[in-house]
């Protein structure tokens, strides 16, 4: 580091043995580049001292704060998971755009009694480890929580609810005499949807950007993870931990906690 002109001026220990804060001479850009991937196994969070307890939590749900895709799941159900699976990952490789995979997707479970998407919510779905003290502590501390999901609307809002977010935007999926139609209710939450909502809770908040953050795996993640004070690709698709400011790829979401400077004793019921 010493090297690369950047002088360490002093750490202490947000908790011992987990989570360090140690102070750089430099700019958090250059001290990340001097310092990620310097030690094996640990995740290095780079940023300014000042604001670091964010105002605003914007975070993604499949595969972020749960542990699973649920459209995946869902089409497991109709035998179809294989097939389903393949076209999500391709999305959230950014190698489809998310409107059109979507599309895609829930053509396939056109027919499908809806009674499977709470049996796949009962049977499949898991909180992501770190998800309910992240939410939770940062509510107790005067943090409005958003998730945004391109999944469905019957999956995010009990999983927000289960969480503790105080609100969710996902998408609206179409249902006839009690079977999936085929479709889904437009405006699409994709992308673009997520940092609309993003800024959106941002103006409504009167907080400035600089004072988010904002957490998701993948490619449908960029824009909201880009314009975030502090953006965090979390077990991340290559591309969205390309331009993230921070990549967390050892831990779980209590990283976050510990970035903020929160300690064990300071966190929320799990």
């Amino acid at each position: 580091m010493r090297a690369a002109g950047i002088q360490p001026l002093g750490r202490s220990w947000v908790e011992a043995d987990l989570a360090c804060d140690i102070l750089f001479s430099a700019s958090p850009r250059i001290a990340r580049d001097a310092v990620e991937g310097v030690l094996a196994g640990i995740d290095v969070i780079v940023q300014g001292e000042a604001g670091r307890r964010r105002k605003l939590l914007v975070a993604d749900m499949d595969s972020t704060m749960i542990d699973v895709e649920c459209i995946d799941e869902i089409s497991d159900y109709a035998g179809l998971k294989a097939e389903v699976s393949k076209v999500t990952e391709r999305a959230m490789r950014g190698e489809l755009e998310f409107e059109d995979a979507l599309k895609q997707r829930v053509i396939l479970l056109k027919g499908l009694d809806v009674s499977v998407i709470d049996k796949c919510h009962d049977e499949r779905v898991g909180i992501t480890p770190g998800a309910l003290p992240l939410v939770r502590t940062m509510r107790r501390n005067g943090a409005y929580c958003l998730m945004v999901s391109g999944g469905f609307s019957m999956f995010a809002d009990r999983v927000a609810a289960t969480i503790g977010f105080d609100k969710a935007v996902s998408n609206s999926l179409d249902v006839k005499d009690g079977k999936i139609s085929g479709s889904v209710a437009h405006p699409i939450v994709g992308a673009e949807g997520k940092l609309a909502a993003l800024t959106e809770a941002v103006a409504l908040r009167g907080i400035e950007l600089a004072d988010t953050l904002a957490v998701g795996d993948g490619a449908n993640d960029i824009p909201m993870i880009a314009a975030a004070g502090l953006g965090v690709a979390y077990h991340a698709k290559p591309r969205l931990a390309e331009i993230a400011a921070a990549r967390i790829e050892h831990c779980d979401l209590t990283a976050l906690l510990f970035a903020q400077g929160y300690k064990r004793r300071d966190w929320g019921a799990d």
